[in-house]
């Protein structure tokens, strides 16, 4: 194993994650809401639509392009291109001043980079099967994922106290007029993603060209994706994979997004609270995501899911109970060590069942099969905090998505530990 192809893989996780810290979730989707729309709930709305619209383009386009890339053979060209297409977008995001008029510019130039970020994922992640024997997936898939929770980090912490909260903000060289130190935020998740994108290119060695022509491998891309839906009953356990990783994924989605607003509502965190508490359960999913690498690889993945999924269910449950604040932080960090050892053991899982030869198709259906999903998640929560007036009954729907991905994870007969091959009944 080449250990500096394998480093420079988990920077691409460190690299990418910055632009949905700091620019969907923490900083620029706030200034978007609040100083760019003309009423925060227009800004809210306006933000929702374009993530959904996003995630029908990543939906449709995702499986088809991987059946494409499996065609073609490298992966290399599709990241460059798509990482590229992130980086222009995000620093474009630069030029929207605090009026309503730059609306349009920062719904479109948000949406691209959404896309263009997803899409490169699904390349990203079909090459671990290059890098490691099968017996190390769970290694690299948790250090991947620990690397990119810690450099969402790395690059919220240079944007708020550089620029949100720099005194003066970049040493002097910016304005808050028109909230300039802000606008920055962009170009620096921009340039995080461009710089620490590069190592892979330089030193993650990729499948070699086919050779194929587009025009045939788009053709025979096409075709393939048409064969694998006719053939679906042989991938039984990668469409339970698939179903099961959706809800729980869709849980783990909503959670962020309204975790810190359940922190301030019930508990009465400000907004610097939130703030650090986003950045202590992003820290425990790290540390997670990096701890349960060997045990992925030592027990198997379907296993390392299954545990980190109850584990969620338990400390979820006890999140609902509580009212001091003190147990809330202290159950809401041990629920969060197992947030990252969930996704990183399905990805790892889906590479081991993947056939050698549709890593990058099956790859896309797992961004379809997420995206297909994605709006259960907030849907289930606002109308039981609307029927039940509680923001405790909203958050309890998260707990179902859960329970309902632990059990049809049960049905998936995958590997179950890479050492002995035996399959999980």
């Amino acid at each position: 194993m080449d250990k500096r192809a394998i480093a420079a893989w988990c920077c691409y996780d460190w690299a990418i994650t910055a632009s949905p810290v700091v620019i969907d979730t923490f900083i620029f989707s706030v200034y978007l809401t609040r100083s760019v729309a003309p009423t925060p709930a227009q800004g809210t709305a306006a933000w929702s639509q374009t993530l959904a619209l996003a995630g029908l383009v990543i939906a449709l386009l995702a499986p088809f392009l991987g059946a494409i890339a499996d065609r073609t053979g490298c992966r290399k060209p599709w990241i460059a291109v798509f990482t590229g297409t992130a980086v222009v977008a995000m620093a474009t995001l630069f030029w929207v001043t605090p009026t309503p008029s730059s609306m349009p510019l920062a719904l479109i130039a948000m949406g691209i980079a959404v896309v263009a970020r997803e899409l490169a994922m699904v390349f990203y992640n079909a090459m671990m099967p290059e890098l490691v024997p099968s017996g190390h997936f769970g290694r690299l898939s948790g250090w991947g994922w620990a690397a990119g929770y810690l450099g969402g980090i790395g690059c919220l912490m240079v944007a708020l106290f550089v620029l949100v909260k720099g005194d003066p903000p970049l040493f002097g060289l910016l304005s808050p007029h028109d909230q300039e130190n802000i606008r920055a935020v962009a170009p620096l998740a921009a340039l995080w993603f461009g710089l620490f994108a590069l190592p892979l290119f330089l030193w993650v060695p990729d499948r070699p060209a086919t050779g194929l022509g587009w025009r045939q491998a788009v053709g025979e891309g096409g075709r393939g994706l048409v064969q694998t839906v006719r053939e679906v009953r042989q991938y039984r356990d990668i469409v339970a994979l698939l179903v099961a990783s959706a809800l729980f994924r869709d849980g783990l989605v909503t959670l962020f997004a309204f975790g810190g607003i359940y922190a301030s509502g019930e508990f009465g965190m400000s907004f610097q609270e939130v703030l650090l508490f986003g950045l202590a359960l992003n820290t425990a999913a790290a540390i997670g995501a990096a701890s349960f690498a060997w045990i992925d690889d030592w027990i198997g993945a379907k296993p390392t899911v299954l545990i980190s999924l109850s584990a969620l269910l338990g400390f979820g449950c006890g999140l609902l109970l509580v009212h001091d604040k003190g147990w809330f932080w202290g159950l809401a960090l041990g629920l969060g060590i197992f947030i990252g050892p969930a996704q990183a053991a399905a990805r790892s899982l889906l590479v081991r069942m993947a056939p050698p030869e549709r890593v990058a198709e099956m790859f896309g259906l797992y961004s379809l099969s997420g995206k297909a999903a994605a709006f259960l998640g907030p849907l289930a929560l606002g109308t039981a905090t609307t029927l039940f007036a509680s923001q405790r009954a909203g958050m309890a729907t998260i707990l179902g998505f859960f329970l309902a991905g632990l059990l049809v994870m049960l049905a998936v007969r995958g590997p179950f530990s890479p050492k002995t091959g035996i399959a999980a009944a």
